[in-house]
């Protein structure tokens, strides 16, 4: 191996790392929010409400960190399209680190009132600008930095977070809710913010240690910038933002359902005990470590769309048996069915995800682009997710209509998909980028 192809080989390593740290803490951060929002903070920040009520106001605190993500998405888009890639992906880190750990030093309702769920609203805010910024800027440099023929692959490093994450998470919950009920919620939630300093540290370390991506280098020297990078995304590719907005929805509602509201659902309505669905989380969590890196491989070899389409009917045609699975009550049956939604389902669509957006647009415009894409499809779906599926469950006073969301949101995604364009062999990257081969 030469010194420029050696060079190049532990940059990508370096770029993997890179990534997946980031995200892990991101996501992490992400989840532990939606955990403690089902299991402390309607206690916390809403003691007056019932606690079904209050669970379900929780959740819209869960879903106000997505609002800002497409504002996050588009400011970090268009800047990242400006100036690089690798910028705003420090940035990002730091704007969610900070905001999660400030989460950790919050009030609470019986020490400010009305405050305390104000201060909560505000930093989850902070926390999806940072993210809604943060995911384009380690996908794009992972994908940009990969070689031709296996950007599948090492685009589904940064969305390895995803399931390294819920791991993480599920096993501080696990821990933390073994603490008497008084310790829990005087300090014990407080625990997992604090901490996240640590992986911060780290993440933002191993991200200074990067090069910017030789397909953006190649952009500023050739001069062929976007003006609004934003504006040139959607009108020279609007059918592509359309489907790829499409294609999202399936994916984004069943991570979050099988997520945030399945704690809420398992101990409140279920009556079941917490550690029940925390171990099915980390186990379908384990299961999707696996599932993306090898998804996203498999996407360099037949293609992104038959992989993702593959998954998105798999999470349509299980959205009623998982229910029903959950539904019995029986604990390896309900671990079952978050392995099957959340381990094989979602993960299996979020591996080839990160390299087909990035493929459905051109380098000048293409942060831009896969960013309001990605965080758009969020905010009608995954975002509202858990409130949606909670309050579907007080309405029926039964999981079905939760199991229909699931299941339209997937066919939504097929359609999408089988609608829009092959990309791995044909995509948009083209000859004035920097291209390897193996």
């Amino acid at each position: 191996m030469d010194a420029e192809n050696l060079h190049a080989e532990i940059q990508i390593r370096r770029v993997a790392m890179a990534t997946v740290v980031g995200t892990t803490l991101e996501w992490c951060d992400y989840f532990i929010y939606g955990s403690l929002a089902a299991l402390a903070f309607n206690k916390l920040f809403f003691p007056t409400l019932d606690p079904l009520v209050g669970s379900m106001a929780a959740f819209v605190s869960f879903a106000a960190g997505f609002v800002l993500r497409p504002l996050g998405g588009l400011v970090a888009g268009h800047y990242g399209d400006k100036i690089g890639r690798k910028k705003m992906l420090v940035l990002t880190l730091m704007t969610m680190g900070m905001a999660t750990f400030a989460i950790g030093l919050l009030p609470t309702y019986a020490t400010v009132g009305v405050w305390a769920p104000i201060l909560l609203l505000a930093l989850r805010l902070v926390q999806g600008l940072g993210l809604g910024g943060e995911w384009g800027g380690a996908v794009l440099t992972a994908v940009e930095h990969a070689p031709r023929l296996r950007r599948g692959f090492y685009g589904s490093w940064p969305q390895m977070g995803v399931p390294i994450g819920l791991v993480l998470s599920a096993t501080v919950i696990f821990a933390l809710v073994r603490l008497p009920e008084e310790a829990f919620l005087s300090w014990g939630w407080r625990v997992p913010f604090l901490l996240s300093i640590v992986l911060l540290g780290v993440g933002m370390y191993v991200r200074l240690r990067v090069e910017e991506t030789p397909v953006f280098l190649r952009v500023k020297e050739n001069g062929i910038e976007a003006r609004a990078p934003l504006v040139d995304a959607v009108r020279s590719h609007p059918k592509n933002t359309l489907l790829a907005t499409g294609a999202h929805l399936g994916e984004s509602v069943t991570f979050n359902v099988f997520n945030a509201f399945l704690l809420a659902y398992t101990t409140q309505r279920l009556e079941l005990d917490t550690s029940t669905i925390l171990v099915g989380l980390m186990a379908a969590g384990i299961v999707g470590m696996f599932v993306v890196p090898a998804t996203g491989a498999l996407s360099d070899h037949v293609g992104r769309r038959p992989v993702y389409m593959g998954a998105a009917a798999f999470a349509g045609l299980f959205a009623f048996p998982s229910f029903w699975l959950i539904d019995t009550g029986v604990t390896p049956l309900i671990w079952l069915a978050s392995v099957l939604m959340w381990g094989i389902a979602a993960c299996g669509m979020y591996g080839p995800l990160a390299s087909y957006f990035s493929e459905l647009f051109d380098p000048r415009s293409r942060y831009s682009g896969i960013s309001i894409v990605y965080q758009v499809g969020a905010l009608p779906a995954g975002a509202i997710a858990p409130a949606v599926a909670t309050a579907l469950l007080v309405w029926s006073g039964d999981s079905w209509p939760g199991a229909a969301y699931v299941a339209i949101t997937a066919l939504i995604s097929v359609v999408s998909l089988y609608l829009a364009p092959e990309t791995h062999r044909t995509s948009i990257f083209g000859k004035q980028e920097h291209e390897r081969e193996r």
